[in-house]
């Protein structure tokens, strides 16, 4: 049996009963609460219910942390990246599902990197994917049956040496695992097209951050390739320059208006020529060790805001909630607020910020434990920012003070 709805046999049928009991806790607060995309958490862990539950879960925290029900409409993505980073979703296959297209020799890895921030990256890839869903949700409505997943189409002409530069192989790596789990069965077939030698080189590189399943739906055409999308992708459907009979309006065989067609991107993009941070601290956090700094944050609304930069590596970066100033407690100890993932900070400075819910001792915690060999230099500022019915007031009315709640900075 499929495992999707209408084609179930009786254990999977009692599992999806099981599961939706399992999470009546927070199913209002899910994207959908159907059985069609239940389904897709359980067929992502083989109908194990202990484990689609745990899955689901973790989504959603996820989705709240990265405020992802409102990056659609509450957040863009850099102007570099709107102009220099290729794709595009443009059409429908034959069976009305979205078809998303990546053209990869054009793009510009270490301009683009030199230029915007790895969470601007993948926060861009978080709104594709949600962008993508609620094109599945109209066409869902459009043509009253369930569309759920996509079709890719990878254009990897022109693939060098420049693409497998390591913060963008990483960074990379990290989209796909996001998509992995938090997007599960949202990919129905993936075609590669016009690959190079160096293609295997480049997938042997990131298919271990793909499961099997996913791995199963990519196909890597050869010379016959427009025939075969053609199979898939009705001719009016499909860009002219990929062998359908699709233009822009001005007549455009490439679509510019759906899918961006990049090029080299222009040093006056570049973060490190333009942007100067005077930072209030330094420290050194030794190799394979972590540093933890403590902000007690007396009034729940509180914002803690921070920037920081690297002298010439990443470093691991990540927010945690514990009770009590003073005691050090191990990250796996503490609650993670801000998840802990490396930042590419030697090439763009990283800055964040975090409205505390609650109060307690907030943990910023830089962590170079993966790192053996080499001590990481950090400049780093750190604020907590008051709420606005604590702010003091000019007299003009306007808030005066970034006044920093009772803190206590400890390594």
């Amino acid at each position: 049996m499929s495992g999707r709805v209408g084609d179930l046999s009786p254990k999977q049928a009692e599992a999806l009963e099981q599961f939706r009991e399992r999470i009546q806790d927070i199913l209002p607060q899910l994207p959908a609460q159907h059985d069609h995309f239940l389904l897709r958490w359980l067929r992502a862990r083989n109908f194990n219910v202990q484990k689609s539950e745990a899955m689901l879960r973790k989504h959603l925290e996820f989705r709240k942390q990265r405020k992802v029900d409102e990056i659609l409409t509450d957040w863009r993505p850099p102007e570099v990246i709107e102009k220099y980073l290729s794709g595009g979703m443009c059409g429908h296959d034959r069976e009305g599902c979205p078809i998303w297209y990546d053209v990869i020799g054009p793009v510009d890895p270490k301009g683009l990197f030199l230029s915007a921030s790895k969470q601007d990256f993948i926060k861009s890839k978080i709104r594709d994917c949600e962008a993508l869903q609620k094109d599945c949700n109209l066409q869902s409505q459009r043509l009253k049956r369930n569309v759920e997943s996509i079709t890719m189409i990878y254009d990897v002409e022109g693939l060098g040496l420049k693409h497998l530069w390591k913060p963008a192989i990483e960074t990379y790596c990290e989209i796909l695992q996001m998509f992995e789990e938090n997007y599960p069965e949202g990919l129905k077939r993936l075609f590669v097209i016009k690959a190079p030698k160096l293609f295997p080189v480049a997938y042997n590189l990131v298919k271990h951050f793909l499961s099997e399943n996913t791995r199963q739906k990519i196909y890597i055409l050869g010379a016959n390739w427009q025939e075969v999308l053609l199979k898939y992708i009705d001719a009016e459907e499909l860009p002219m320059i990929y062998g359908g009979k699709l233009t822009d309006p001005d007549g455009d065989p490439r679509c510019r208006t759906k899918i961006n067609h990049v090029g080299p991107v222009p040093p006056s993009y570049y973060v490190r020529d333009h942007v100067k941070v005077d930072y209030e601290q330094c420290m050194t956090v030794s190799r394979g060790s972590s540093q933890q700094m403590d902000y007690e944050i007396l009034f729940p609304g509180c914002v803690l805001r921070w920037q920081f930069a690297t002298e010439s590596a990443d470093i691991g970066f990540g927010v945690f909630l514990k009770a009590k100033r003073g005691e050090w407690k191990k990250a796996s100890q503490m609650h993670e607020v801000v998840p802990s993932q490396r930042y590419n900070s030697h090439l763009v400075p990283e800055d964040g910020s975090l409205t505390c819910e609650r109060p307690g001792v907030y943990v910023l915690r830089f962590d170079n434990t993966y790192s053996i060999f080499q001590a990481k230099r950090i400049s780093f500022s750190v604020e907590v920012l008051l709420p606005d019915h604590l702010q003091p007031h000019s007299p003009t009315g306007g808030s005066k003070n970034h006044e920093q709640a009772a803190c206590n900075s400890q390594s």
